[in-house]
């Protein structure tokens, strides 16, 4: 039998767990994963050389963007989510076994509940639950949705068990429509189970019209015929529900898939959606079978002052993907405040503004971050989420309740319009040997090395002329040894001084340590002295008397 690829046919592992063996739905998941496998696991790819330094503008530009999508840094939480997943989603196998007949009375439920429309009826008494369930609270940009994403991929979705003739789903996860309708997330999930197994369930259940109650009951029992590990609900707060008891009823379904069904539920939403789970009691503590996490923000220092800062071991670590030619190697104190400042630690927005940061930098050819980049970008780029941070920064549930949904929506365009701008940039003229590649590749080592362009560009064609057999590592030295004999001749001839005035609106562009540079960085609400004096560069003339 030809299975499509993203299909894998079931191979069976010893699980090493007395209570997992002799279960095809386990045996048949990978490895439990240790901690060094499942950073690795969900680590971002990133695409990155110093050699793109030298690249024009608009390339850098592109692969500054790509960014946005590709890096990904496992923290703590990240680690700690995965392990209840991972309990989750086989715990919730073990009630559910296609070998001892537990599937079996778990489908015939199902039946009864179809038939019935009672979502309370039954077959078989004795058909016990293993499955839990988890609540998963966070404000748009935190990260849930994306490290759900990456933490289920770690899982085949779709494995075919070729002696039982049975296709199972590792997990399936769906989002609450736009509406908020209860049938709509009912057709959403048949919708979903469709595209990976290519079934019918939508076109047979969907136009039947019918009721809350009798799909519902369609979904736990298509839930227990493809043996969904584990069932993920994101944007929860959507969910509308105008009645008491509609609102409810849905948390008794809720309810059900987890105590009677036995499909393991993970709900998730921004802080929109907590009250959802306060209407009753049972249904709290249900959604909290394994624990309620709510997605906090990156702290900008840790709880116990002797543990490993998160926040300074990934920003140093964004802070290495930098294509900027004036590049600053070492992230400063000053610029990771101010990043956290305006961040809040909100994943999402922490790479989004260095992304942007870059951009602007190379539109505006400072080709460096400074503390005035970030503020201009938070202030221009990010305006959509200014509540939702200032209400993080006041600590206001409320507030932070309200506006948690607030997304940057239209970054595509933002990233666009700057990516305009850098269009705009002229090219740099050609050089004598642009399509040479090696000439090329060993002048830009050169110039990393701070070699003057204009006196290395004649030596670059006299070595390709007079001695092109020779290898890069020996090309350098020799071209070295010509470039300070031509330099030193350059230094030795007399030249008319000649003043450099720099005007001030370009100030910002100079050496960090130039104090005109330090003046362009100031904000209204500093003076010079001040910022001088906190840099140790006023004399204290008490310490010398």
């Amino acid at each position: 039998m030809s299975l499509p690829s993203e299909y894998v046919t079931a191979i069976y592992q010893d699980t090493g767990n007395p209570s997992y063996n002799g279960n095809p739905f386990i045996e048949a998941l990978p490895p439990i994963m240790e901690i060094k496998q499942l950073k690795e696991g969900l680590e971002g790819k990133v695409t990155f050389s110093l050699n793109n330094l030298q690249d024009k503008p608009r390339q850098r530009a592109h692969m500054v963007a790509a960014l946005l999508h590709d890096f990904f840094q496992p923290l703590s939480q990240h680690v700690l989510l995965e392990e209840r997943i991972s309990i989750m989603m086989r715990r919730g196998y073990v009630g559910r076994n296609l070998l001892d007949g537990s599937l079996n009375k778990h489908l015939q439920n199902g039946y009864q509940r179809v038939m019935s429309g009672d979502l309370q009826s039954y077959k078989f008494r004795d058909v016990s639950t293993t499955a839990l369930c988890l609540s998963l609270i966070g404000c748009s940009g935190s990260g849930k949705s994306s490290t759900l994403e990456r933490i289920l991929a770690t899982y085949p979705q779709v494995i075919y068990h070729e002696q039982h003739n049975f296709f199972q789903l590792s997990y399936l996860k769906i989002e609450c429509p736009n509406n908020g309708s209860q049938q709509s997330l009912c057709l959403n999930f048949f919708r979903e189970v469709d595209k990976r197994l290519g079934t019918n369930y939508e076109n047979t259940h969907g136009r039947s019209r019918l009721g809350v109650p009798t799909l519902l009951a369609l979904m736990s029992q298509v839930a227990n015929e493809r043996a969904i590990g584990v069932l993920v609900i994101d944007e929860i707060q959507r969910l509308k529900i105008r009645k008491a008891v509609g609102r409810e009823q849905m948390l008794e379904f809720f309810v059900e898939l987890v105590n009677t069904v036995g499909i393991p539920v993970i709900l998730v939403g921004t802080p929109k959606a907590r009250p959802l789970f306060e209407v009753e009691l049972q249904s709290a503590r249900r959604t909290t079978g394994i624990g309620s996490v709510y997605w906090q923000p990156m702290p900008q220092y840790p709880e116990n002052p002797n543990a490993r800062s998160e926040w300074v071991a990934f920003t140093n670590k964004l802070w290495k993907y930098q294509l900027l030619n004036r590049r600053d190697e070492v992230l400063t104190e000053e610029i990771r405040d101010c990043w956290y400042e305006l961040s809040q630690g909100v994943l999402d927005i922490v790479v989004k503004l260095f992304v942007l940061a870059q951009l602007r930098a190379i539109a505006s050819k400072l080709e460096r971050i400074t503390v005035n980049v970030l503020r201009s970008v938070y202030d221009d780029e990010l305006k959509p989420v200014h509540p939702m941070l200032n209400a993080i920064r006041r600590g206001n549930p409320t507030l932070i309740a309200k506006y948690s949904d607030l997304r940057v929506e239209d970054i595509d365009k933002r990233v666009l319009s700057l990516h305009q701008k850098i269009n705009q940039i002229p090219d740099e003229p050609e050089l004598p040997f642009s399509n040479n590649e090696q000439a090329m590749r060993l002048y830009k080592l050169l110039v990393q090395t701070d070699c003057q362009s204009e006196i290395l560009i004649p030596l670059v064609e006299k070595i390709f002329r007079e001695q092109p057999k020779l290898t890069m590592r020996e090309m350098m030295p020799v071209v070295l040894d010509w470039y300070d004999e031509s330099k030193q001749f350059v230094d030795q001839q007399p030249k008319a001084p000649k003043a450099t005035v720099v005007k001030r609106a370009d100030w910002s562009s100079l050496e960090t340590g130039d104090l005109r540079f330090v003046y362009s960085q100031l904000t209204k609400k500093e003076d010079m002295y001040s910022v001088l004096k906190a840099n140790k560069l006023i004399l204290d003339l008490k310490k010398v008397s």
